[in-house]
């Protein structure tokens, strides 16, 4: 299981994920990414959607990644919290977002993030697995 860390960076906030292999960084980042929208724990996994993102390397496939998964919340009105990445590769990502239909009654947003940005952006082998640092546009 791969594990993330809040980073700042001047108006923005961005996260740091790590994993022993590419997919649990790569869930681990849209975990992260979640933590910082909205209180995991007020939404249940009732209901699934299936993603599909490509992108010329590591680094576009998780900026891709993280802005489908924004489209999910702010186009089909669905929050995930739990995020599977069934395959990856350089240059394609597919993965099931479990979650639920947005309740506001429920659901507790704790801030609005706007996109995955290309800055600082990157992925990489380290410490015997991987890492991946993003910033967001809040």
């Amino acid at each position: 299981m791969g594990t993330f860390e809040v980073i700042e960076h001047t108006a923005d906030i961005g996260i740091v994920a790590r994993g022993a292999t590419l997919i649990e960084v790569f869930e681990a980042a849209a975990e992260g990414m979640f933590s910082l929208m909205v209180d995991p724990g007020s939404v249940e996994n009732r209901a699934w959607l299936e993603r599909q993102v490509e992108a010329d390397d590591h680094e576009g496939l998780l900026v891709a990644w993280l802005n489908n998964l924004l489209a999910v919340v702010n186009i089909e009105a669905f929050v995930p919290v739990v995020f599977v990445v069934d395959q990856i590769s350089p240059s394609r990502l597919r993965a099931t977002v479990h979650g639920e239909p947005i309740d506001p009654d429920r659901h507790r947003f704790r801030r609005d993030i706007k996109a995955a940005t290309y800055h600082m952006v990157e992925v990489k082998q380290a410490d015997g697995g991987w890492a991946a640092r993003v910033i967001f546009d809040v």
